[in-house]
């Protein structure tokens, strides 16, 4: 892992951000200092001495001498960044004041841009049926279902400076919504992020992965008022988990069939995911979609045999 920078913890004016890249181009590592390990690391950085600096789960340590310092993570590898660089580093990240923005959201609805002129009963499904078979300039060959599903790829480092076009944009969403859901009821919502300090927002709610911070972020959430079956609570709520988990699943493939790449965010503070993007609904994933930098070939899966049991 090679040091890049400390940056802002987003939600916070204490605490700091440190990134590393290792050797794959997509592979970025974050550690988050609390206001009271930043402030123990920068006494010893300023004053050019070595120390030991104890992170507050308990097990990690941060090892500060003269020409080398050791970030020594529970579960992972020890990283290390020169001295002198990382002094550098935090005591400009130090000089740069900071302004909190508070954020006001206010929902609106998606509006696709293809409209058909004549309504009727039919008319849901022929907006699906005429985003769905719209064909865009440079348009990407989507009959392979089976070289779309083979070929998919997780990417967690995106081309941030290539905007995907709006058809593509409304192409995912509406395969989204050719998903199965329990009862055809549809017990999820997607949100479509947009505001790029929301996206940095839910980069620390996400287990600070850097990578949510995407072109095109999907929050999906489950909606359990949605399925008017008569079930028990924890029923519907674990058929309104499967709903927004197959719609997810059905947007990935249709931007993998785009030429896009995408990455599936499951480990996440429900809680505060629900804070950022103003809503009283459970998220079950974020779906963080873009250009890769690179398309890399899919990594090798267990053998059929391993996967499948077979009750005869």
């Amino acid at each position: 892992m090679e040091f890049l920078r400390a940056e802002s913890c987003y939600l916070s004016k204490d605490g700091c951000r440190l990134v590393w890249q290792g050797i794959d181009e997509d592979d970025q590592h974050v550690i988050v200092l609390v206001k009271k390990e930043l402030d123990q690391l920068l006494g010893l950085l300023t004053k050019g001495a070595a120390g030991k600096v104890e992170l507050e789960d308990e097990f990690s340590i941060i090892l500060v001498n003269t020409d080398t310092t050791q970030f020594q993570l529970k579960e992972y590898k020890t990283f290390e960044v020169r001295t002198g660089v990382l002094r550098k580093h935090l005591l400009d990240y130090r000089k740069i004041p900071y302004a909190p923005k508070p954020i006001k959201i206010y929902p609106k609805e998606f509006y696709p841009s293809i409209e058909i002129e004549k309504e009727d009963e039919q008319i849901q499904n022929q907006l699906l049926n005429e985003i769905l078979s719209y064909k865009g300039q440079a348009a990407v060959s989507e009959d392979q279902l089976f070289r779309v599903m083979a070929t998919r790829r997780s990417t967690r480092n995106f081309d941030t400076s290539r905007r995907i076009e709006e058809w593509k944009v409304e192409k995912i969403l509406a395969a989204g919504d050719t998903a199965p859901s329990a009862g055809n009821f549809q017990g999820f919502k997607v949100v479509y992020v947009k505001n790029q300090e929301i996206k940095k927002r839910l980069v620390e709610a996400a287990n600070n992965q850097p990578y949510v911070n995407a072109p095109l972020v999907l929050v999906y959430c489950m909606d359990p008022s949605r399925v008017k079956m008569n079930f028990p609570s924890k029923i519907l709520k674990k058929f309104s988990l499967q709903d927004a988990t197959l719609t997810a699943a059905y947007s990935q493939l249709a931007a993998s069939a785009l030429g896009l790449s995408s990455i599936w965010i499951g480990m996440i503070d429900e809680e505060k995911v629900k804070e950022i993007i103003g809503t009283d609904l459970q998220p079950s994933s974020i779906l963080c979609i873009g250009y890769p930098h690179q398309k890399r070939p899919p990594k090798p899966r267990r053998k059929l045999k391993d996967l499948v049991h077979v009750i005869e």
